[in-house]
């Protein structure tokens, strides 16, 4: 036990949920808090074992596996484990090795469980994060709709077989659906070729249908995983038609059923951390949509699909600092990448680009600043070509004025605190989302909670924070309909980003602003403010099942447009929704809009 080490207690100060204990009570648990430190590839504990307390990540890697030794996540800093164990038996469910040096804190069990039953906040926190447990995606029960390779190449009965030959060269494709009259009556496939015209010398302006397979036996968008299986062990084929009323829609081959049991959250985090190129990398992270659609499909919450693909972007960062620092020597001081927008919340979904800065150590000097300049290019660029976009508002760490030492950071946030106009709303809004995610944290500690804490005693700014929340509204029209945008490509669809998950984004921030809270994910800052009393606990509930219903339909949307062979974006059609879905999201927006009045009118947004 370490209770005099202060540095615990500011730890404490920045993790989600001990952020809520009274400051009393936060420093007696501190007290219990003990370190421990782990070389890299060393066992903490094994499935099992006697858990001797909570471990919570103060700096390196975690690398979680179950039982079985398959991959179940990556923790990094201010993540906990062994939770699950010490509300059971006492005893470890998974395995937990250091991925890299680490250090842990550990809260004794007789600690944790007083913890649990004393403090409502601090329960709700570890149960929630029960019932947010990842699924891991079985093939046996997906639907046959959630495997297929969509939009299949078809050719009509009479084209010639080597013009059949060359789409599949050239599309990179293993088999042709075969249609008459638009009509699907067969396949074809490489073995085919190889066998049936190949190997028996035929003419290659042979008509296609006199090799295929006719009427080759077909699934229905419905069924299961297991009927796949089942079917091409029986049959000892490798490619499936999924057929809806007569009409080629999919093909399923082995190597979609191959690669869907290769794909998971930790085998990505694993690819990127062994990545020794920004290439390697750019192959990693092109599977990130595949990824999405799977966790959807296994019915995962959503804020655990997100988590997870901003796990892999937090990876993705830190390996392309490791890369850099190989490129351009050791850093002349200390620093810290940190990002915000989507990524610093840890709400990721498949369409993100980068938001992100640098706090550098106030030892810094201008000789100094050449090589942080040319560390931001080379990570940001390197972000770019993995799909992570340049920020259109310049919102990165290659913007000379978001690489600063930890001093004129501290005067940014006062300047915007005392001269709260729009530009600096819009700036504080973002910076408020800051989370570390490579370096020294003791840059961010102390500025994070000094921030909070000025920012949360000026009015003024409180004030017009809370009118600059306002400003995104639910898409709700007259006679219980909706707002739909009006013109151009995305005409008549609603906009879940900024009409739909943003509103309750904003509010979030300016709970965190009013409790002091630490959290920058949305959800948790929706549980923290319920903890300070910020919001009623059923205000709180009806919040957090409007925000958890937004942000499901929106990631079900992009998950769709995935499977359907489409670049996920944010627009949906309420075409795609049925009465009861339209009706459950119209309510879902009505709790926001309420929300926002509630806030607008108690905390003088009318300014």
């Amino acid at each position: 036990m370490d209770s005099t080490d202060p540095t615990i207690l500011a730890f404490l100060e920045t993790v989600h949920p001990y952020d809520n204990l009274p400051p009393d009570e936060l420093a007696r648990v501190a007290g219990f808090f003990g370190h421990r430190a782990y070389a890299a590839g060393q066992s903490i504990f094994a499935a099992g074992e006697v858990l001797d307390g909570l471990y919570l990540v103060r700096t390196g890697e975690v690398e979680i596996t179950d039982r079985y030794g398959a991959p179940v996540s990556i923790l990094g800093p201010r993540n906990s484990f062994g939770e699950r164990g010490l509300m059971r038996e006492g005893l470890a469910v998974t395995t937990a090795r250091a991925a890299r040096d680490t250090v842990t804190l550990v809260l004794p069990p007789d600690a944790f469980r007083t913890l649990f039953e004393a403090n409502a906040a601090f329960r709700r926190f570890f149960q929630r994060g029960r019932r947010a447990e990842v699924r891991p995606p079985e093939l046996a029960t997906q639907k046959v709709s959630d495997l297929m390779t969509c939009d299949p190449l078809t050719v009509s009965h009479d084209t010639a077989v080597r013009e059949a030959a060359r789409i599949m060269r050239d599309r990179h494709v293993s088999s042709l659906g075969v249609t008459e009259g638009g009509r699907f009556v067969g396949l074809v496939t490489t073995r085919d070729l190889a066998n049936r015209v190949l190997a028996e010398g035929l003419p290659a302006n042979l008509p296609i249908a006199q090799i295929m397979t006719p009427d080759p036996i077909t699934l229905p968008p419905s069924a299961l995983g297991s009927d796949v299986l089942h079917l091409m062990l029986e049959r000892r084929i490798g490619h499936l038609p999924v057929t809806d009323g007569g009409k080629l829609v999919g093909i399923i081959t082995q190597t979609d059923l191959t690669r869907f049991q290769a794909e998971s959250s930790a085998q990505f985090v694993r690819d990127a951390a062994m990545a020794e190129s920004i290439a390697q990398l750019g192959e990693t992270t092109a599977r990130i949509p595949r990824l999405l659609a799977q966790l959807v499909a296994a019915h995962n919450a959503h804020e655990v699909v997100t988590r997870l693909i901003t796990d892999i972007a937090d990876t993705v960062t830190r390996r392309l600092l490791i890369l850099a620092e190989r490129e351009l020597g050791l850093p002349p001081v200390p620093y810290l990448w940190l990002a915000c927008g989507s990524q610093g919340r840890q709400e990721q979904t498949g369409v993100s680009d980068q938001d992100n800065c640098l706090i550098l150590d106030d030892a810094v000097t201008q000789d100094d600043l050449p090589y942080f300049a040319a560390l931001a290019k080379w990570v940001s660029d390197g972000l770019d070509v993995c799909g992570y976009a340049y920020c259109p508002g310049d919102m990165m760490a290659t913007n000379p004025r978001w690489c600063q030492s930890l001093s004129v950071w501290r005067s940014y946030f006062q300047s915007w605190v005392n001269r709260p106009d729009p530009k600096a709303q819009m700036l504080a809004s973002v910076m408020f989302d800051l989370r570390p995610i490579a370096g020294d944290l003791r840059l961010f500690e102390s500025l994070q909670a000094e921030t909070l804490e000025y920012a949360s005693r000026n009015t003024i700014f409180v004030a017009h924070m809370v009118a600059n929340s306002l400003k995104h509204t639910p898409p709700l029209g007259l006679l219980r309909g909706f707002a739909t945008i009006r013109s151009g490509e995305h005409k008549h669809h609603i906009d879940l980003k900024h009409n739909g998950v943003v509103p309750v984004t904003d509010l979030g921030r300016v709970y965190a602003l009013l409790g002091q809270l630490a959290p920058a994910n949305t959800r948790a800052r929706l549980e923290a403010a319920e903890g300070a009393g910020l919001i009623s606990p059923s205000g709180a509930r009806d919040l957090v099942d409007a925000y958890d219903l937004i942000a499901r339909t929106r990631i079900e949307h992009q998950a769709r447009q995935v499977r359907q062979g489409q670049r996920p974006d944010n627009y949906l059609s309420l075409a795609d929704l049925s009465d009861f879905e339209r009706s459950h999201l119209r309510d879902a927006f009505v709790v926001v809009r309420t929300m926002q009045s509630s806030v607008g009118q108690s905390r003088g947004a009318n300014i």
